[in-house]
């Protein structure tokens, strides 16, 4: 039998974790494994508690949203992070995906949304709302984003590891991300190149000056 997918509840309303732990109650293959009301309190139980996936909301009341992302993943690189935003919030968006998060989800998203996203991270395929995929892609560009190759500036971050010859563990743990989310930036990359394999888009890369 399949094991649940456990998950961490990271918000400082108690209304919306009770209402999150209520939900999970209703997925068959979820549990609720512990909560957090704070940034501090969270990068305190998190590697205690040792979730598969962790649904915060970006506005802590102690902590920056974005750091608190950026420890947990440092702290523990097998957890998968989903935050919650609003339209409003496209900047902490972007930080966030940046900083490690797998998924990103308007705060009104359906049960049905939310259970296919919590599903979806604990196998490491990243979860984007039109909004925060939008709001990774448009701003803050890399150098590269003139090319024609529309890179994201993560991906061109990416492409500057592989051209440094580091496989994806080791852009997974220099990025502080998840070993498959690395792969998944890798074949991004590879098919927005046109390359056959790492060899060959580092030439691409240093052909087209797409790394510093």
């Amino acid at each position: 039998m399949q094991n649940n997918i456990r998950v961490m509840v990271i918000d400082n309303h108690a209304v919306v974790r009770s209402g999150l732990a209520i939900f999970l109650m209703t997925c068959d293959n979820m549990e609720l494994v512990g909560e957090a009301e704070s940034g501090a309190q969270a990068l305190e139980r998190c590697p205690l508690i040792k979730p598969d996936v962790v649904l915060m909301d970006l506005v802590m009341p102690d902590m920056d949203g974005t750091t608190v992302i950026r420890q947990l993943r440092e702290h523990c690189p097998d957890v998968q992070v989903i935050v919650s935003t609003s339209s409003k919030e496209q900047e902490l968006a972007q930080s966030a995906l940046q900083a490690g998060a797998i998924g990103c989800l308007q705060r009104d998203v359906t049960a049905a949304e939310l259970a296919s996203a919590i599903r979806a991270a604990a196998m490491g395929k990243p979860i984007l709302a039109p909004e925060a995929a939008q709001a990774l892609i448009q701003p803050a560009r890399h150098p590269a984003e003139n090319s024609g190759f529309d890179l994201t500036m993560r991906e061109c971050e990416v492409l500057e590891l592989m051209v440094e010859g580091l496989n994806n563990d080791q852009i997974a743990k220099r990025l502080g991300i998840s070993p498959s989310t690395a792969k998944f930036h890798v074949s991004n990359v590879l098919s927005k190149l046109d390359a056959a394999n790492r060899t060959e888009a580092a030439v691409i890369a240093l052909q087209h000056k797409l790394v510093k």
